[in-house]
């Protein structure tokens, strides 16, 4: 035990630092992180005003305040691997993380205690991202491992998962899949989830009977490469909605990698085009800002617009993987080895 903390210890010694970026719209940021050592943290779920999870490579899960203290943190193993957890999600009870790579593996943690619920052996596995539509029915995702996306779902509040099978499901188009970029290629609102895609498609998954039945939309989001497509997704009701990506292997490609909907993701509309940001990994709605405020984040650094992404400026030059919000002004950030609180003034 003594052995465990003390490699817990040095793995999650926390160093904080402080920035601060204001731009030329009056909008101030104060961005502090908290070194997270030997880990790559693209999953964080905001537990409450104060409280964050986060999962992410070599294993590593952890609960972390806003002063960076850490109140639990665990490196899971599994036979000889340490996964890589690239999705989490919560209840009212517990917190999941699901790992990409084969074998997938989905841990609950609960009262302190670390269970694994579900386990998938497949050479094409891959799981991008997890939520739950309430406390008993959850969700997640991944690339196809048949003829569709890989598709598992939850009615027992995470105790159990089962697959869906392909034949309830619409099927891939060659070389089409999803990218585990920041747990945001899935959301939820209500009873609707829509899921997202890249590669040689870029489309839009949707179903409004939390997962019963399907109906797939093409999107202008630029496709035709193993790296490009939709990365993230974000709605801001049920009708009002954000996609965005790009290609991984040139963050500086001027192209369509962004595109928002009115109508629940039937048709979706170009913005910003050959605009920046140029590749986003996660986009977000400000709360309370009426669907006009987004943030949007990738390695190439922090992006915002007060118009619902027609026109963007940039807020700083560091790069995160991804961002979750608590309120309008404040919203905890992920990256290579760090976890940052962001605080903003409008």
């Amino acid at each position: 035990m003594k052995r465990i903390l003390q490699c817990l210890v040095l793995l999650f010694f926390i160093i904080s630092c402080k920035e601060t970026y204001k731009s030329r719209d009056n909008i101030t940021i104060k961005i502090t992180k908290f070194s997270i050592k030997n880990s790559s943290i693209r999953a964080i779920k905001v537990l409450n005003d104060t409280t964050l999870a986060y999962a992410g490579s070599n294993g590593f899960f952890g609960i972390m305040d806003l002063s960076g203290k850490s109140i639990y943190t665990k490196q899971i193993k599994y036979d000889t691997i340490y996964p890589e957890f690239r999705a989490i999600a919560t209840t009212k009870k517990a917190i999941f993380i699901l790992s990409v790579g084969n074998p997938a593996l989905l841990y609950q943690y609960k009262n302190d205690t670390i269970k694994l619920v579900y386990k998938e052996e497949n050479k094409k596995v891959f799981y991008d991202a997890m939520q739950f539509f309430d406390d008993k029915n959850g969700i997640a995702m991944g690339d196809p491992t048949d003829n569709c996306l890989s598709v598992i779902k939850t009615n027992d509040g995470g105790n159990s998962w089962y697959k869906i099978p392909c034949s309830k499901l619409p099927k891939v188009e060659q070389g089409e899949a999803a990218f585990a970029a920041s747990n945001t290629n899935l959301k939820i609102v209500n009873n609707n989830v829509w899921m997202v895609t890249g590669g040689k498609k870029a489309r839009v998954f949707h179903s409004f009977d939390k997962g019963k039945n399907w109906t797939v939309t093409t999107t202008p989001i630029i496709q035709g490469k193993n790296t490009t497509g939709i990365y993230t997704v974000d709605f801001f009701d049920e009708n009002n909605g954000i996609i965005a990506g790009g290609d991984y292997t040139n963050k500086s490609e001027t192209s369509i990698n962004k595109a928002i909907t009115n109508d629940g993701g039937k048709t979706w509309k170009p913005i910003a085009k050959n605009s920046f940001p140029n590749y986003v990994s996660c986009i977000q709605y400000v709360p309370n800002s009426n669907g006009k405020k987004v943030v949007a984040v990738s390695t190439n650094g922090i992006f915002y617009s007060a118009n619902t992404g027609e026109n963007w400026i940039k807020l700083s030059n560091n790069g995160f993987y991804a961002i979750k919000f608590v309120s309008k002004n404040l919203a905890w950030l992920a990256g290579d080895g760090v976890i940052a609180k962001m605080e903003i003034n409008y």
